[in-house]
């Protein structure tokens, strides 16, 4: 029986514990190559300073919370004898021996990098393809234009990004150079069947109100976070019938705004009690009736392409979404089971058009997902590109 073609993936799981929707960027590479044919390894860095405990005190390695999630969500999804958490320099490794992890580097063939999280050396340099995966196209880009080595866009042989519209005259992130090949958010669609569950008039999202990089200066001009994009939209609820809910990842500091959205109508909830799992941000997903997000400032007001993950496995679910747009419009059919706003008067417009139709706005979700997302496609091209096969 021939070898099947080794491919390793990296990214964040463990580095980002209690973050459902996080796992599931990463959890649809791995199982998106694996249904493709191919003999798929996760493997993982993580450094001192990144292992905390349950009150986010820095901790050893094996009683880290960041460990535990790892194994955990590694278990659930039956990838325990082909994941590797490797701390610091290989001093530790959960999973995979650090002699193993160097002997599967000499004969992979590919390295899925996302947000180029691998970057040992005695690993990386080892692996003879390596593909940099650009999830937050804006930020890795003026990170690189602006000599910001944490980008670790370095030493790879291909470039992709989410951000469908750079490169072209409509979207300012500069390229610096690379030839960046566009990709999307794959979503393994076995993993997420169409559901019935939830009101069709809950409209929910799960967001970090800051998340984790500062705004971007570009041209004398303020690229927001997702906050700022919020405040714009936050008399929303009170122009409709319809409930909205956030599972809100929000600091005490933010204390004003989180006042300001309960006063405006929004249901704020614990995105660590309903979220912090795949299987519980799965369960929150299909639950809801339909999906009401807006987008960071970076993507929105480069005009970037760029599209949620989160979005695409509502979409999968055969829930309705009405989100901001970020220049996706140019790229996927709007007004049925993706409506695109900008403006206020639009989302108010968009949550009554999703109303007026619910049925046909669920099931034009779903074929959305199965034309643009489904991981075989996706992933196929992708693969096809690099030129490798299983």
């Amino acid at each position: 029986m021939a070898r099947l073609t080794t491919v390793v993936v990296s990214g964040a799981i463990g580095n980002k514990p209690f973050k459902g929707g996080e796992a599931w960027v990463r959890l649809s590479w791995v199982l998106g190559l694996r249904k493709l044919g191919f003999d798929v390894y996760f493997v993982e860095h993580i450094a001192r300073y990144g292992c905390v405990d349950a009150h986010g005190a820095v901790a050893a390695f094996e009683n880290s919370v960041n460990l535990a999630y790892f194994k955990q969500v590694t278990e659930l999804f039956g990838l325990s004898d082909t994941a590797a958490l490797v701390y610091e320099n290989g001093e530790q490794v959960h999973g995979l021996a650090y002699s193993e992890l160097l002997e599967l580097a000499e004969t992979a063939e590919l390295l899925v990098n996302i947000s180029g999280h691998l970057a040992l050396a005695p690993l990386t340099h080892r692996l003879r393809c390596k593909v940099y995966l650009d999830i937050d196209p804006g930020f890795t880009q003026f990170w690189h234009a602006a000599g910001n080595a944490g980008s670790h866009l370095e030493g790879h042989d291909y470039y992709f990004t989410i951000g469908e519209n750079i490169g072209s005259p409509v979207c300012c992130i500069p390229t610096n150079g690379i030839r960046w090949r566009l990709t999307r958010q794959p979503v393994v669609l076995e993993h997420w069947p169409v559901s019935d569950g939830g009101s069709p008039d809950r409209f929910t999202t799960v967001a970090s109100w800051r998340g984790p990089y500062g705004p971007i200066q570009h041209s004398g001009k303020t690229l927001g976070l997702k906050v700022h994009e919020f405040r714009k939209f936050i008399q929303l609820p009170e122009s409709v019938k319809q409930e909205f809910e956030i599972a809100l990842d929000i600091h005490p500091a933010d204390e004003k705004d989180l006042r300001l959205l309960r006063e405006h109508g929004w249901r704020i909830v614990d995105p660590l009690a309903l979220a912090a799992g795949p299987c519980e941000f799965r369960e929150y997903v299909r639950n809801s009736g339909a999906e009401f997000s807006v987008a960071q400032g970076v993507y929105v007001g480069t005009e970037s392409g760029w599209f949620s993950d989160r979005t695409v496995r509502y979409l999968a679910s055969g829930k309705p979404v009405l989100v901001q747009d970020t220049g996706f419009s140019r790229n996927y059919p709007v007004g049925e089971g993706l409506i695109a706003f900008r403006t206020v008067e639009q989302a108010v417009a968009g949550v009554e058009q999703i109303a007026a139709d619910y049925d046909k706005h669920c099931r034009s979700a779903r074929a959305l997902a199965e034309t643009y997302f489904d991981s075989d496609k996706v992933l196929s091209d992708l693969i096809s590109e690099v030129g490798i096969a299983p």
